[in-house]
């Protein structure tokens, strides 16, 4: 699974359908938005977002980091890798066979 964060909805169904076009993902869940508060420039904001999970295949997560870092809006992205210890393996087989090119 891979995460982040982004300032409007719009991009944030680019980055997933980008990346679910691309293959670098099987599937991406663009979230509702939440607000988040955190220090920038040696400011607190507050700011609002809508988080995006990527779910992918091990051997996919450094594309897909790559292609999110090239096209996130942010200066600092919050790209966050998760791994998945267990799944339903019919499921990993899905999700392996929707991410090759």
């Amino acid at each position: 699974m891979v995460t982040t964060m982004v300032d409007a909805r719009s991009v944030a169904d680019v980055l997933a359908a980008t990346a679910v076009a691309g293959r670098l993902a099987a599937c991406a869940r663009v979230g509702g938005q939440v607000d988040s508060t955190y220090w920038w420039k040696s400011a607190m904001e507050t700011t609002a977002e809508w988080p995006v999970q990527f779910k992918t295949a091990p051997d996919r997560v450094a594309a897909l980091v790559d292609q999110l870092r090239a096209n996130h809006p942010y200066e600092v992205p919050e790209i966050l890798v998760t791994r998945v210890e267990s799944a339903n393996p019919d499921y990993s087989a899905w999700l392996h066979e929707h991410t090759r090119p």
